[in-house]
């Protein structure tokens, strides 16, 4: 394995541009498939299923989402062993994922009563859907081996800047997803049962696939000698492995926190503002599907500088995905200025709702060039492996938001949460940045 740097500036943008396309077309076919999932049930009479997926899906990807450090943290040791052209260690770094994402995924599977009696309680659902949302729930929690391998997967081909493969991934994780949809649901009339299952089967598929992509890697040409068999398992890289993820895990968990503390606020303004921030956090969430991919890219980069130990291409790698993040920013932001009416307007049909989403709307135009900067920090300090920094920002951004939610509502009403959000998103950035020396002190000048 040999990593070679962009010798030029241009060469480095170009390079920061071939890996965020693919991401960026990943993300795009996810709400695809969420569209498709809602219109085949939504072909059968009876309404419970369609309520039914969507709640199921909610938990799922709620759950799901706390064990996003399998990715992230995965990105971080590959790219970085990549960079060192360490191949036993990128090897490892993966294999140590792969197990870890197995046992949890099992372990989720052994647990799965007393979480699905913990999900159900916290949606507080129709006593009517729960027959319903119990058999989705019983099917999909099988997926979870699958899809925490697929994490593994997707996390060691962006750290070894193998985007175009991720995004075949993906295509083949949502397209078998959509025809199973179809299938299962309006032919063979699984209803909501259908839909689960068909996730759980393309997230077999796809974690199959991404197994054989990698076949070269795990499967060594040359036996691999017990000595090196001992260091796959080592109290060193263990230890390291728990402490990155374990810092991702509690970022996560600061993150949702802070959503659910949103819609909880919202929720006492009454029907149609509860309404109006859940139109309006769906778009503030898009704009992951646009700048994921320079942040992604930034990741890929910068963990390849920093394990080869070269503060220029560290620098390049800052430099040339951060100057793509924000232009892509601007583009996000200027599109919801000229065409924002018309999404809200697409989403719903209540006048009342329409006009409030439309009074809180100059937040979202803002929000991707208010965001963008801890997006692209993230990715930065995920390829460094820097995650404690990560957890102690997200963590004290958290407690200011809380802290300002508290004095502004009061003042401001929903202004004042949306103001208080908007502080949660930018402090996170600043506080990376205000770091961000201190990152950069770790390297020589090379």
């Amino acid at each position: 394995m040999n990593t070679q740097f962009p010798e030029t500036s241009g060469a480095w943008h170009k390079r920061v541009l071939m890996l965020a396309w693919p991401i960026i077309l990943s993300n795009l076919s996810v709400p695809l498939v969420g569209l498709v999932d809602t219109a085949v049930v939504g072909q059968l009479a009876d309404p419970r299923y369609m309520g039914s997926v969507a709640i199921g899906a909610v938990i799922f990807s709620s759950v799901f989402w706390v064990f996003g450090f399998l990715r992230m943290g995965t990105t971080g040791f590959v790219s970085q062993a990549a960079g060192a052209n360490n191949t036993q260690e990128v090897r490892f770094s993966l294999l140590r994922a792969l197990s870890i994402a197995v046992l949890l995924g099992g372990l989720l599977i052994a647990l799965q009563a007393p979480v699905k009696w913990l999900s159900l309680s916290l949606m507080g659902a129709d006593e009517s859907l729960s027959p319903l949302i119990e058999a989705y729930f019983e099917t999909r929690v099988l997926s979870a081996p699958a899809v925490f391998v697929n994490y593994c997967i997707l996390g060691a081909l962006i750290g070894l800047q193998r985007t175009g493969l991720a995004l075949l991934l993906q295509l083949v994780l949502n397209g078998s997803n959509l025809i199973l949809d179809v299938w299962f649901v309006l032919y063979l009339g699984w209803d909501s049962a259908g839909v689960a299952m068909a996730s759980a089967l393309s997230e077999y598929l796809a974690a199959v696939l991404g197994l054989w992509l990698l076949r070269d890697l795990l499967l060594p040409s040359k036996p691999v000698q017990p000595t090196c068999l001992s260091q796959l398992y080592s109290p060193e890289s263990l230890r390291a492995l728990f402490v990155v993820n374990g810092n991702l895990f509690l970022r996560t968990l600061f993150l949702t926190s802070a959503f659910f503390f949103f819609t909880a606020q919202g929720a006492q303004f009454g029907v149609v503002i509860l309404a109006a921030n859940a139109i309006l956090i769906n778009l503030l969430q898009m704009l992951a599907y646009g700048l994921d991919g320079f942040a992604h890219a930034a990741e890929a980069l910068a963990g390849g500088a920093y394990g080869a130990k070269k503060r220029s291409a560290f620098e390049q790698a800052v430099k040339s995905s951060s100057l793509w993040a924000g232009v892509m920013a601007l583009v996000i932001a200027v599109v919801y200025f000229l065409v924002g009416d018309l999404i809200i307007q697409g989403m719903t049909v209540n006048a009342d709702v329409v006009a409030a989403a439309k009074q809180y709307f100059p937040w979202i135009i803002a929000a991707p060039l208010i965001a963008v900067w801890s997006y692209q920090l993230d990715g930065i300090f995920i390829g460094a492996t820097q995650t404690e920094v990560m957890r102690n920002t997200v963590g004290l951004a958290l407690l200011v938001y809380v802290l300002s939610a508290y004095l502004l509502i009061p003042l401001l009403g929903n202004q004042g949460l949306w103001m208080s959000l908007m502080l949660f998103m930018g402090l996170r950035g600043v506080f990376l940045y205000l770091a961000y020396p201190k990152l950069m002190s770790q390297f020589s000048q090379t």
